[in-house]
């Protein structure tokens, strides 16, 4: 009887590990996943170049254009609405908040290194820039690991 017992517990306690493990495994896909949405609305951010500024021979983000094409594309990324909050497709399941989004234009001094102690992020400009920094909320799969938010962060530079 007590090798029974001994086998339902030692598969209760392999049963949780596995668990542990494949929602470990789900949460790294789904932090890559959310990375990438982040750099590809980065990237899509800074390359909105500012024409009138442009004629007279600036070099210059638009900021509001900016702004919108990041929203755009971290929309269709993640698959999320107007308000952010994921689609009925979509894999995940509470609102994306924007933390941080700044442009940083002709106004400073290149190179600049761009500094928030509170994400712990640095980076260096070269060129006219875009800094994201987004809150994602990993949806468990198993409520075995603890809830996990992650501030996925990501910056591009105009290319010309």
């Amino acid at each position: 009887m007590y090798k029974l017992l001994l086998f339902i517990l030692m598969f209760s306690f392999l049963l949780l590990m596995n668990a542990m493990q494949t929602d470990e495994q789900l949460a790294m896909q789904a932090l890559f996943e959310g990375k990438r949405a982040v750099n590809r609305a980065a990237h899509a951010a800074a390359q909105q170049v500012d024409m009138q500024k442009l004629a007279e021979g600036i070099v210059s983000i638009d900021p509001l254009v900016s702004q919108a094409t990041a929203l755009d594309y971290l929309r269709a990324n993640l698959k999320l609405d107007a308000n952010n909050m994921p689609l009925p497709s979509s894999f995940w399941r509470s609102q994306v908040e924007i933390a941080v989004f700044e442009v940083f234009n002709e106004n400073r001094t290149f190179p600049y290194t761009y500094t928030n102690m509170l994400y712990n992020y640095s980076i260096t400009f070269k060129r006219p820039g875009v800094v994201l920094i987004v809150r994602i909320t990993y949806p468990r799969v198993f409520s075995v690991i603890s809830p996990i938010v992650w501030e996925v962060k990501g910056a591009a530079e105009l290319v010309y």
